[in-house]
């Protein structure tokens, strides 16, 4: 389990574990907040297509298919 803080999803960057339509290396590039500083919306890209995919940032924390940092 990837532990996150919201605060620093922000332009942080990920490894897909078993890479998605031939993408492995992903970068957060947008992270809206409630006003209870809550994450409400993540946007991931990938680096080499420039391909945005909406994300629950939980889905971040399963190390079985996310790794932090690029690997």
């Amino acid at each position: 389990m990837n532990k996150i803080n919201p605060q620093k999803l922000l332009n942080s960057k990920w490894t897909a574990v078993k890479p998605l339509n031939k993408e492995k290396h992903f970068l957060i590039t947008d992270v809206d907040f409630d006003e209870q500083g809550n994450v409400v919306f993540c946007l991931l890209e990938a680096i080499i297509s420039h391909r945005e995919t909406e994300i629950s940032w939980r889905d971040l924390q399963d190390s079985e298919c996310w790794l932090q940092g690029w690997k």
